[in-house]
């Protein structure tokens, strides 16, 4: 998608339900911005512990047991916290409208034409995504055993770490991507019925002289700072 976008904020109860949304999708993109934190951690702790472990300070961290040698389970750890970096915060990512799209087409495009296509494109992203969210679900449900230690049924291959909280993350993230196509989809087909040149609750896109001036108003922001 070129340039970025806003979302306007009304009185109406589709936006209301917008913003209740909305601290739920920043919980879940944080959350994947720790993961990917987490991860570049064990990347520099398995580095670390495997040069360290050449060094003359090996036999003190090998008899307080820290860093002696690269990190066990490294390539499970990356397996069970790649779910949370790729899928959990992407319906914050949508509700901002900063997904790559081609509006080529778009971008041409004003008031019910534009909302017309809108609705299209996110009614038929919304059915990918309830098709999906009861496969992973199903996928999910075929680990998830309480009967079993750990409640799996299976684990990883290294260190035996259980498999069914990484499958979990993706119907969870995707149901809420559900919440917010339903209602982007819902704020589309109101503009489309009413006429709205700037509808709440969706992401309106900036042009290129439009997106350069926020981001002048920004940094002139930050200098004040």
């Amino acid at each position: 998608m070129a340039g970025s976008s806003t979302v306007l904020s009304d009185a109406s109860i589709l936006s209301k339900l917008d913003r209740a949304l909305l601290p739920i999708e920043r919980v879940t993109a944080i959350l994947s911005g720790l993961a990917a934190f987490s991860l570049m951690f064990l990347a520099a702790y398995s580095v670390a512990g495997r040069q360290l472990d050449r060094t003359f300070l090996a036999p003190f961290f090998d008899k307080i047991g820290l860093m002696d040698g690269p990190l066990p389970g490294y390539v499970d750890y990356i397996e069970a916290l790649m779910p949370l970096i790729a899928i959990l915060g992407v319906s914050y990512v949508q509700r901002e409208g900063s997904h790559i799209r081609m509006d080529i087409l778009v971008g041409r495009l004003k008031g019910r034409a534009l909302w017309l296509f809108e609705f299209i494109t996110v009614f038929c992203m919304l059915v990918l995504v309830i098709a999906l969210v009861w496969g992973s679900w199903a996928h999910f449900d075929r680990s998830f055993d309480c009967a079993r230690p750990l409640c799996s049924r299976d684990s990883s291959i290294d260190i035996g770490l259980p498999i069914w909280p990484s499958k979990l993350v993706v119907p969870v993230a995707l149901a809420v991507l559900s919440a917010r196509l339903l209602l982007q989809m819902t704020a589309y087909a109101r503009a489309f019925v009413l006429g709205l040149q700037s509808p709440a609750a969706v992401p309106l896109i900036q042009s290129v002289a439009e997106q350069a001036a926020a981001e002048a108003e920004q940094l002139k922001e930050v200098g004040n700072d």
